[in-house]
């Protein structure tokens, strides 16, 4: 389609070494895939270190915000990033670290996950995080100053949220949206990578046995501290597909989900499985986009964003063929790449500044 342009992105690992598969002694390092027979190149990486100027935005409902500010105030474009469903604003590490310069960057953590306040059960919806991201906006931002939104998974359902409680800010104020790893509706065809007949079995019981979960907290909580080296090797294989991903990644990304509650992870579950804004789109359709995805993602498959894509005339859309559920942690340089060229469309000047 003209205006829209593709990109495909095989990745491919060359050379010697694998993931090792073994047990180390004592009783919490049974860790199949934590040790390597190469280098991590993450070992040394702060993770959940990055931190900015702090504000506490109060939602409509009275739940408190955990906002974070990087970047010049005068820097004349704002990016505002939304995370996704049972991380933190710390999942933006890469991008945060890369694109610090001239650029300002809001960071917050949606209610009830990382160091925002815990909202109720009713207001465990999309509908509602799209309301919390038009909080932080105008908290953060001025009526008429540009922004441009990055949502990875639920946060960028909840880019699709806004667009379609308050379209009115596509027509002045954002000028560009990025979406990884995110979806518009049928979340629940998804199969999450079992076979159809057994995938069909096993999703009418995950919401009664969230359900189930949330109401033992307590108990479970204790269960998941236990269960970290199983928990490890699961979030490896739910979340990525290179199967050279950096221990210490993944190490991140498992603390970060066991983090979340799981009373919380259950409230959102079916706010998630009834998502729906096929009808938002042609409000995305009317700034410059791209669209981010993981050919192996388990989750939020690749055809939900080709589908997304497809009804933005101006998007770009790039899919890495080897890439799970988390891409800005699996391939940060493909996340941050694509968010230089669109802010390069949205302010052409920001490309020869980062050049010069």
């Amino acid at each position: 389609m003209e205006g829209r342009s593709r990109r495909r992105i095989g990745v491919t690992v060359a050379g010697i070494g694998a993931a090792g598969v073994g047990a180390a002694v004592g009783l919490r390092h049974f860790a199949v895939g934590r040790v390597r027979l190469r280098p991590d190149p993450d070992a040394g990486e702060p993770f959940g270190e990055l931190r900015g100027r702090e504000l506490t935005v109060e939602a409509g409902d009275g739940v408190p915000l955990h906002v974070e500010i990087d970047g010049p105030d005068d820097a004349g474009l704002t990016l505002v990033f939304c995370h996704g469903y049972t991380l933190n604003q710390d999942s933006w590490h890469f991008q945060r670290r890369d694109l610090q310069g001239s650029l300002r960057m809001v960071f917050w953590d949606q209610r009830s996950h990382g160091r925002s306040g815990r909202g109720t059960l009713e207001n465990a919806t999309i509908e509602q995080t799209g309301d919390d991201l038009r909080a932080v906006l105008a908290a953060t931002v001025g009526p008429d100053e540009p922004v441009v939104l990055v949502g990875h998974s639920m946060g960028g359902m909840s880019i699709m949220a806004l667009a379609d409680r308050h379209p009115e800010l596509f027509d002045r104020q954002v000028v560009g949206v990025a979406l990884v790893n995110t979806s518009c509706g049928d979340l629940a065809e998804m199969t999450l990578g079992l076979p159809l007949v057994l995938a069909k079995v096993v999703r009418p019981l995950a919401p009664g046995t969230l359900r189930g979960l949330g109401r033992r907290a307590d108990l479970v909580e204790k269960a998941r501290g236990l269960g970290a080296d199983l928990a490890f090797v699961v979030t490896r294989k739910m979340a990525f597909a290179d199967k050279y991903v950096s221990p210490s990644v993944v190490d991140f990304l498992e603390q970060m989900i066991r983090a979340t509650p799981i009373d919380v992870i259950a409230e959102f579950y079916p706010a998630l499985m009834g998502h729906d804004k096929v009808g938002c789109l042609d409000v995305l359709g009317k700034v410059p986009a791209v669209v981010v995805a993981g050919g192996r993602d388990r989750l939020t498959p690749v055809e939900h964003a080709r589908r997304i894509a497809a009804a933005m005339p101006d998007a770009e859309l790039v899919e890495v063929e080897v890439a799970g559920h988390v891409l800005p942690l699996e391939y940060p340089g493909v996340v941050t790449g694509a968010l230089r060229r669109l802010i390069a469309r949205v302010r052409p000047e920001y490309e020869e500044e980062r050049t010069a």
